[in-house]
């Protein structure tokens, strides 16, 4: 699991990446889980407007894909801004196999559009388009759901998730400072207990070159809701983390909660 503090161009955060995963393959790491944003953070629509391509020309996607073909290793790229067909972005996600290829990729559901007491108001939709879609891939250790940050506030998004399958969701995230004091740990723990699933939550640390100051603390969760790594503040780095996938079977068998609900009307009285 890699934390950045993500710059305004694509090329020092390739130069960020290529570090990483050379550390990440040189601990024997198999997967490289990067967070929100991580090929590019742009507040400047201007500028930004002449750094995002279509996917399929992204330097950022490119780069990783070649990273993960020279280390053998599976990369999710946390997210990137593509350009979207209604001249917005995409927040754009992408896991690719440890041969370079693409095997997913997903668009962020649920915008930012919010209000922090004390702060101007967030919306992230006046910049992005929202995805359609949830994704799940099928890798080698079994399903892998693909979220990303302000997704994290939908349990229902989790639980088609877990019932579908994942066993590993990746929540790549740039948190507030505010919220992610607040909420971050509680929320990914959630998800985790509730899915039976691990969690792993890439997260951006830092003051940005763009003025933004984001929370760090990339978590690593286990399906009982067990904290295997917080990666605290600061970045660049690599946290290698080990998981056991016996234990989602074994949480799930525990507490079934994802195949025993019910779907009750709600009485008003």
């Amino acid at each position: 699991m890699g934390q950045m503090c993500s710059g305004d161009t694509h090329a020092d955060n390739i130069a960020t990446v290529t570090a990483l995963a050379a550390e990440a393959a040189g601990q024997g790491a198999k997967v490289l889980a990067l967070p929100e944003v991580a090929g590019l953070m742009n507040a400047n629509r201007k500028v930004a407007l002449t750094q995002v391509s279509q996917a399929c020309d992204d330097p950022f996607i490119a780069a990783c894909r070649n990273l993960a073909a020279k280390h053998g290793l599976w990369i999710h790229t946390g997210s990137t801004p593509v350009t979207a067909p209604d001249g917005r972005f995409l927040n754009h996600s992408t896991l690719i196999d440890a041969d370079g290829e693409i095997k997913a990729e997903y668009d962020k559901v649920h915008l930012f559009d919010v209000q922090i007491e004390g702060q101007a108001p967030i919306g992230e939709s006046k910049r992005y388009a929202p995805g359609n879609a949830l994704v799940m891939a099928e890798t080698p250790w079994g399903g892998f759901g693909l979220t990303i940050c302000y997704d994290l506030r939908f349990p229902y998004l989790y639980r088609t998730l877990g019932q579908a399958g994942a066993r590993v969701i990746f929540i790549p995230s740039a948190f507030t400072v505010a919220t992610g004091r607040a909420h971050w740990e509680i929320l990914l723990r959630a998800r985790a207990i509730e899915t039976g699933a691990f969690v792993i939550a890439a997260a951006q640390s830092g003051t940005h070159a763009d003025g933004r100051e984001t929370y760090g603390h990339g978590l690593a969760v286990d399906p009982w809701g067990r904290v295997l790594a917080d990666m605290g503040e600061g970045a660049p780095k690599v946290a290698l983390v080990d998981l056991d996938l016996s234990l989602v079977d074994k949480a799930r068998a525990q507490i079934p909660a994802l195949t025993t609900g019910r779907d009750v009307p709600l009485r008003r009285v």
